[in-house]
């Protein structure tokens, strides 16, 4: 876990960019030059395509696009709601437009809203405290109870650090409630692997995202090709989601 975290972190665009720029530094100290400029050529690259909203659009839409959002009158009815925990980008509607409370929906919003659309009698929220604090669970469970989901119909896992996790203790009491099948919600970025790691473990579950946050905002301003802070503190959650998938290919979870 710590091994797949570090190497997670260390790929994000500016912690690469530094760590390449350091080594970079290091190698020209010791006479290495061809190393060090090479090492400094691919630093620079990798910040200026991941500062450009044409490649988060590509790259994140690409897994956003799996499993499209569907309106509640879509989705078929189900014997729980699944909702994951780790609220990417806070629910907002769009990462490259500023971040504003209002207009946010996190994910136990959404679940919320498929709740009292008649789709499943329960909701299970799935998620540990990550810093020892309050397990997300109990944070989702709050936000549930104030949307109107009533205490009773809330199913709290709080014991799961990862998707895999998720996947594993939700299997668990689905078997011992004797439910058959759930509406899964987590963002669509994440969807992927989780619907992944949850038909690899013979869960049946309908992929119920929210609507994708990766999408081409509605500006003049806005350029595809033109370097955007937005665009680069975005590409932190789609490398990460890429590592992710491919960690979890690699033990056979998806």
């Amino acid at each position: 876990m710590m091994i797949s975290n570090f190497l997670a972190n260390l790929i994000i665009p500016l912690n690469l960019c530094i760590t390449l720029l350091v080594l970079g530094g290091l190698s020209y100290v010791i006479r290495w030059r061809k190393t060090a400029f090479g090492l400094a050529a691919f630093a620079l690259v990798w910040g200026m395509f991941w500062s450009l909203p044409a490649s988060s659009l590509w790259a994140g839409g690409r897994l956003e696009q799996r499993y499209a959002w569907q309106p509640p009158e879509s989705l078929p009815k189900a014997d729980a709601i699944v909702v994951l925990g780790g609220h990417t980008a806070g629910g907002r509607p769009n990462w490259f437009e500023p971040y504003a409370k209002e207009t946010a929906i996190t994910r136990s919003e959404a679940a919320a809203m498929l709740y009292k659309a008649g789709l499943a009698p329960f909701v299970i929220v799935s998620g540990a405290a990550l810093d020892g604090g309050v397990p997300e669970a109990q944070v989702m469970a709050n936000t549930l109870i104030r949307e109107g989901v009533p205490e009773n119909a809330i199913i709290a896992e709080e014991h799961s650090l990862t998707t895999r996790e998720n996947g594993v203790y939700t299997k668990d009491i689905m078997k011992t409630l004797g439910f058959d099948h759930a509406l899964l919600v987590t963002s669509a970025l994440h969807m992927p692997r989780a619907m992944g790691v949850f038909q690899e473990l013979g869960v049946n579950v309908t992929a119920a995202p929210w609507k994708p946050q990766i999408v081409v905002p509605q500006r003049p301003d806005f350029d595809f090709w033109l370097p955007d802070q937005r665009a680069f503190t975005a590409a932190r959650s789609i490398i990460k989601e890429y590592a992710g998938i491919l960690v979890y290919w690699l033990r056979g979870w998806l």
